[in-house]
């Protein structure tokens, strides 16, 4: 975990911040990195060949500003959704994209914050970063004990609260339990009595069998869901992140928007990427066979496996400590994640040989 810093008498920064850590994993060198939820594949070949043909035909116009509104590649993730979620007309006008799903959420608080937001915790931890980093207030939600979502206590929370913005995250990052769709239509329904946005984090949404929240934008105008390409399509070099939402909600997004913020490459490089769609996605079935062999193994070896439909493992049941266990495992080689929850360790799934190298390393630390 990121300690504190300590900041100097003459720096003037805001005061909200200076009891904030920044956001971070460790980066080592010449290690099985297992840490980050990435996907482990390089792009295919093909893939980068039609990346640098696009590229190759931007690079001249460099002197010019990129379309500020993502006009095509909106196009790009309306047909690609279409495909996703059949049941709704899918519209490229209720797409905002932005430079990773953070620049996402950011742009969320600045515009819809103003009363606050609530997520549930343990959750992805930027939410609260992003909400306190904006200056708005936030307040910690809880989980149930084996860190489900208890749909009735976060309603009761909500109530109590009652915010401008609601975080849930599915599959949930870190822990990796999925939230149904009839969960949400429930948190819909009271954001809806507190005048709030439901805001469903859906950044590892390809690897989970479950319906998609953006079936209940129709009904429920006030979710909004957000996505990535970071995880699935192999693009978390590439930062590029998308919402869909009603078109009030990207109306109000574009007033906190940075002029140009998404750039003619990211741009480019995520068109190619979507156009590859089958060729990237034939990825995400291999890596949740190796999720359902890597957590079968680690049950075997005595560990609690925490339920997944993401692609990584929360894990516990450790012989000693998990800090002992986090170093011994990066001492074998493979670096896997620390993520605040006591006695736990979370691992990304990797390849076959990764995740046979990991299992190796964890072996000895099995209960």
């Amino acid at each position: 975990m990121a300690q504190t810093p300590r900041w100097p008498d003459w720096l003037p920064l805001n005061q909200r911040l200076q009891l904030l850590s920044p956001y971070g994993a460790p980066q080592i060198e010449n290690v099985v990195a297992l840490n980050t939820n990435e996907n482990p594949f390089d792009l295919p070949v093909e893939v980068v060949e039609v990346m640098t043909r696009r590229i190759a035909e931007i690079l001249p116009h460099l002197n010019r500003y990129p379309d500020r509104d993502a006009i095509e590649l909106r196009k790009a993730l309306e047909r690609y959704l279409s495909g996703q979620v059949r049941t709704v007309d899918i519209s490229h006008k209720q797409i905002f994209a932005a430079n990773g799903s953070n620049e996402i959420l950011q742009t969320l608080a600045l515009s819809f914050g103003d009363r606050g937001a609530i997520g549930f915790l343990p959750s992805y931890s930027m939410h609260p970063l992003i909400a306190q980093g904006v200056g708005i207030q936030w307040s910690s939600g809880t989980r149930a004990q084996d860190f489900s979502l208890d749909v009735d206590i976060a309603i009761r929370e909500i109530n109590e609260v009652k915010p401008s913005l609601i975080f849930i995250t599915t599959p949930n990052n870190p822990t990796g339990h999925p939230v149904t769709i009839s969960e949400i239509e429930k948190l819909a329904a009271i954001a809806k009595e507190v005048n709030a946005l439901l805001v469903v984090d859906e950044a590892y949404a390809e690897f989970s069998t479950l319906p998609s929240a953006i079936t209940l934008i129709d009904k429920y105008p006030n979710i909004v869901v957000v996505r990535t390409m970071s995880k699935a399509f192999s693009l978390a070099g590439a930062r590029l992140g998308y919402l869909y939402a009603r078109e009030e909600v990207i109306d109000g997004l574009m007033l906190t928007r940075l002029p140009y913020h998404l750039s003619s490459q990211t741009q480019a490089i995520a068109q190619a990427a979507l156009e590859s769609e089958k060729i990237l996605l034939s990825q995400v079935e291999y890596l949740i066979s190796q999720r359902e062999a890597v957590a079968n193994s680690l049950r075997k070896m005595g560990f609690f496996v925490h339920p997944s439909a993401a692609n990584f493992l929360l894990f516990s049941g450790f012989s000693v400590e998990p800090q002992t266990v986090w170093r011994g495992v990066l001492e074998a080689g493979v670096l896997i994640r620390d993520v605040g929850i006591a006695g736990h360790l979370r691992v990304t799934i990797g390849t076959q040989a990764e995740n046979e190298q990991f299992l190796a390393a964890i072996q000895s630390f099995a209960p």
